[in-house]
C-alpha cells in the first residue's frame, strides 16, 4: 500500500500536502497546548508521535529533527505566554462548578505539585497531559522568578517535544521489515489525533460552559497574603526561592 494513499484514506489534506502540512499542524497545536487552557484537552503526545510516524512514511529524517527542534523553540514561546497569563490574570478560569477537568481539586493538586517541586515540576509537568497547561499559569500566578522558570520551561520543553517526534519516526522505521505495517501505522496515528482532538475539543466547549468556581482557592491569594503579611512585618521576610 503506498503511503499517500495512506495518507489520503487517513485525512485528505495530509496526502496533498505531506510533511509539510505536518508541520504547520504540529506548530499550531503544540503553541495551543503550551499556552491556552485549550491544551488541556488536545492530544499534544500522540500528535507529536503521529507527527513521527507520518514523517517516517515519507522518508523525512532530517525533517523530523528539525520539527523537534523548532517545536521545541515553540513550546517554549507556548509555555512563556501561560506563564505571563498566569502572571496577570491569574488562576480564577481554571476551575468550573461541576467541571470534569477544570475543577478545584484538579487546580489544587496541580498547586501543590508546583509548590512541593517548584523548578522540576515545570521540566516534569511536560509529561503530565493536564498539568503541562496548568503549571506556566500556576506558576505566573506564584510569580516564580522568570529567569528561573524559562530555564526549567526549556529543559523540560527540550526533554519532551523530540523525544515523542523522534520514537515515532525510529519506531515505524523498525517496521520496514513488515512494510504493509508502516501506513497502516500512519492511518492508526493520524485517526488517533483526529479522534482525540474531536473529542478535546467538545470537552473544552462542554467545560467553558460551566460558570466559575468562585470559592475555589487560587494561588495568587496565597501570594497577595504573603505579600500583605510582608508589608505588615517589614521588608526582611522573603518567599520560598521556587516561587520568589
Amino acid at each position: 500500500m503506498d503511503g499517500g494513499v495512506v495518507t489520503d484514506l487517513a485525512l485528505p489534506f495530509l496526502g496533498d500536502a505531506g510533511p509539510a502540512t505536518v508541520w504547520v499542524v504540529v506548530l499550531v497545536f503544540v503553541f495551543l497546548e503550551c499556552a491556552f487552557i485549550l491544551g488541556l484537552f488536545l492530544p499534544g503526545d500522540s500528535l507529536l508521535f503521529a507527527a513521527g510516524v507520518l514523517l517516517a512514511d515519507h522518508g523525512h529524517e532530517s525533517g523530523a529533527w528539525l520539527l523537534g527542534g523548532v517545536a521545541t523553540a515553540v513550546a517554549v514561546v507556548g509555555n512563556q505566554v501561560g506563564y505571563v497569563t498566569g502572571r496577570y490574570t491569574g488562576t480564577r478560569m481554571l476551575a468550573r462548578k461541576e467541571g470534569r477537568v477544570l475543577n478545584r481539586a484538579n487546580l489544587a493538586r496541580a498547586t501543590a505539585f508546583f509548590e512541593r517541586w517548584g523548578f522540576w515540576a515545570i521540566v516534569v509537568a511536560r509529561w503530565i497531559p493536564w498539568i503541562r497547561t496548568l503549571a506556566p499559569m500556576i506558576a505566573g500566578a506564584a510569580r516564580m522568578d522568570n529567569r528561573r522558570y524559562i530555564t526549567a520551561n526549556a529543559v523540560g520543553a527540550a526533554c519532551w517535544v523530540p523525544t515523542l517526534i523522534l520514537l515515532g519516526y525510529y519506531g515505524a522505521g523498525l517496521l520496514d521489515a513488515v512494510p504493509w505495517l508502516k501506513p497502516v501505522a500512519a492511518v492508526l496515528a493520524v485517526a488517533g489525533f483526529v479522534l482525540g482532538s474531536a473529542v478535546g475539543l467538545y470537552r473544552f466547549r462542554q467545560e467553558m460552559r460551566r460558570p466559575i468556581d468562585e470559592d475555589a482557592a487560587h494561588p495568587e491569594d496565597a501570594f497577595r497574603d504573603e505579600a500583605a503579611a510582608r508589608e505588615r512585618t517589614g521588608p526582611d521576610d522573603e518567599r520560598p526561592s521556587d516561587a520568589s
